[in-house]
């Protein structure tokens, strides 16, 4: 079967450039046109015409032909090679996932534990939502803090997945009519503008937290962070916060926990894992939240600093890199 697909599509592509190199001669003769009487360049020009257009009729027939016969279809993305050519990399029987959605899953997992929804950040947001619903005045220098891409359009490339929490806010509204909480999180890509390096990546994951009740308080943030970080850990760990500063909150604090064990950590060494604080009164009023009958806090942090962590890993370039002997240690 091979061998008479073969034999067909030979013979088709030699017809096929036959007709080929009667149109370049056709067009060959185009230029002689100033050299016919001006009263028969007309009529010249229109059996010229006519050559081409028959040419090119018969072009079309032979492709077609050619496609017809075909016993299957060509796929074009398939490997061109004969098998013993395959480089011993490719694997052809199965593939794996990506430790960044391993671990994403984990993370989820841990928080879905806990009773939160999950919702996806998106990968374009518009200024609205990556700065104004958030209580970034205009012209306020942290905006040019975050480092952000812009399209041509002026759109955003999300540089944190913040830009979901006024979304979350006011989907999620309903929960509290309910007498419920809003009790979401939301995993997503980001991009900034980065000088890359070893612990810098212009590319990353991050993952919000966001948590709306009439009762909840900081103490309630922190006991949640400090849960998820011993499930996912897999240890008891003490944690610390210190002042921070975000537009979108107020308080605004930096979470550390004690560096673990496993990674050489010792008793006083402390990393500082993500922002987070009790969610400023201007953000929930922008959702249609009343913040005097309503309180909140949210959270930001980087899967790819918690995987690094969990592994030991110490450069973040080889997440996106493709780096095959890199990714078959997962």
């Amino acid at each position: 079967m091979y061998e008479t697909v073969v034999l067909q599509y030979n013979i088709g592509m030699q017809d096929l450039q036959k007709l080929k190199d009667e149109l370049k001669a056709i067009n060959g003769e185009y230029a002689g046109i100033r050299d016919v009487p001006v009263e028969e360049r007309a009529e010249f020009g229109r059996k010229l015409n006519e050559k081409k257009q028959s040419i090119l009729a018969k072009i079309a027939e032979v492709e077609q032909a050619a496609i017809d016969e075909m016993v299957e279809p060509i796929d074009v993305t398939a490997w061109s090679g004969v098998n013993e050519l395959i480089p011993e990399f490719y694997s052809v029987t199965a593939g794996s996932k990506h430790p960044l959605m391993t671990e994403l899953d984990r993370v989820i997992d841990i928080y879905q534990m806990m009773g939160f929804d999950v919702i996806e950040s998106r990968q374009l947001d518009d200024e609205f939502h990556m700065f104004d619903s958030l209580n970034f005045p205009k012209e306020h220098p942290a905006r040019d803090g975050y480092d952000t891409f812009r399209t041509e359009e002026g759109l955003i490339p999300p540089a944190h997945t913040s830009t979901m929490q006024h979304r979350v806010l006011k989907n999620f509204k309903s929960n509290l009519d309910e007498g419920k909480a809003i009790a979401v999180v939301v995993p997503g890509r980001v991009f900034r503008n980065e000088d890359v390096d070893a612990t810098h990546e212009h590319t990353f994951y991050q993952c919000e937290g966001v948590y709306v009740s009439e009762t909840c308080t900081l103490g309630d943030m922190l006991g949640i962070l400090r849960e998820f970080f011993e499930k996912y850990y897999e240890q008891k760990l003490n944690i610390r916060t210190q002042p921070g500063y975000f537009p979108f909150t107020e308080p605004s604090l930096e979470f550390m926990i004690e560096k673990p064990k496993a990674l050489g950590g010792k008793k006083g060494d402390f990393l500082e894992m993500l922002g987070c604080g009790m969610i400023h009164p201007n953000v929930l009023k922008m959702a249609g939240i009343d913040p005097v009958k309503y309180h909140g806090f949210a959270w930001g942090g980087g899967i790819d600093r918690l995987v690094m962590l969990r592994y030991g890993l110490e450069d973040v370039r080889n997440f996106e890199s493709g780096n095959l002997n890199f990714l078959r240690e997962f």
